[in-house]
């Protein structure tokens, strides 16, 4: 709903004269909390009906989080805008420690993410990492209760939340990377819906969307998910697309890593080289192991 409120804002922004009226829907990934999410297949949960919803007429403009967001679109639908990246990285959250590397052995950390779950057990053997789900609040509510020593969340939410305050650690991209389009909002319309297409052309963010492109390029190449071990993060140096992308088993027993650089005219063929690398080291294998369950 942050999100909602924060595109009808910018949307009434840019048209003053425009009347934006939110609609919550609650997705199968909203009330999906007692299982990980790639045990439910993971992809799209977050999706269907906000999608259904748009293909039926019944709302004009849907908003996501990019990482949430399948790699490819139903017909009929497309997403002209992403607006402004907040920080894309992963946030360590603990009322005792500040930084992953001050967590004791056997130290408890809850994370949903298969990501994050693969690379804390791959850097940090030594900690317990279990599943926890749920909104920011309910998750937090289990550390504040004890039930955890620290979680990590995503550092975008907690900004947007107001809860900076709450951030021990901003975790780099060196020792995490970040999901796929992490702390980027896409707004989705009808491909047929030119007026409405219009109106979102003001919120769109150019460098952004060019990251986000290159990182879903490696998704969809990877064959992956939105739910699924697969981790990556674009920047624009200059006048190139700096690249970097890992695959690892939720284990953490095996992490491939790669990078690369390519053209801000086609970040796609960036994402595209990226995922060949990693395939080509045995994402494959790994990947189709995480849908075998």
């Amino acid at each position: 709903m942050w999100q909602a409120v924060f595109v009808r804002d910018a949307l009434v922004h840019a048209h003053p004269d425009l009347q934006v009226d939110l609609v919550g829907i609650a997705t199968e990934g909203d009330r999906t909390l007692d299982v990980p999410l790639a045990s439910k297949g993971g992809k799209g949960l977050f999706l269907k009906e906000l999608e259904e919803a748009l293909l039926q007429h019944q709302i004009d403009v849907a908003v996501h989080s990019m990482k949430d967001v399948t790699v490819t679109e139903p017909d009929g639908l497309h997403i002209p805008a992403i607006c402004e990246r907040e920080n894309p990285c992963d946030a360590l959250v603990s009322p005792r420690f500040t930084h992953l590397e001050d967590l004791p052995a056997g130290a408890l950390v809850g994370t949903c993410s298969l990501r994050r779950q693969a690379v804390s057990r791959y850097r940090f053997p030594d900690l317990q990492v279990q599943n926890l789900r749920g909104n920011v609040n309910r998750r937090l509510a289990c550390l504040d209760a004890g039930d955890f020593d620290a979680i990590i969340l995503a550092t975008a939410g907690l900004m947007r939340l107001e809860m900076k305050e709450r951030i021990g650690q901003v975790i780099a991209p060196e020792v995490m990377l970040p999901a796929v389009g992490q702390g980027a909002v896409g707004v989705q319309c009808r491909l047929d819906d030119g007026g409405t297409t219009a109106l979102l052309a003001p919120l769109d963010h150019p460098a952004t969307h060019l990251r986000v492109r290159a990182e879903r390029a490696v998704n969809a190449e990877l064959g992956g998910g939105c739910h699924v071990p697969i981790g990556a993060y674009a920047e624009i140096q200059g006048e190139h697309l700096s690249l970097r992308g890992l695959v690892g088993r939720p284990d953490g027993s095996e992490v491939l890593f790669a990078s690369t650089e390519g053209s801000l005219s086609d970040p796609e063929a960036a994402g595209r080289a990226l995922a060949q690398e990693l395939l080509i080291q045995g994402a494959r294998a790994i990947l189709q192991s995480v849908a075998d369950g």
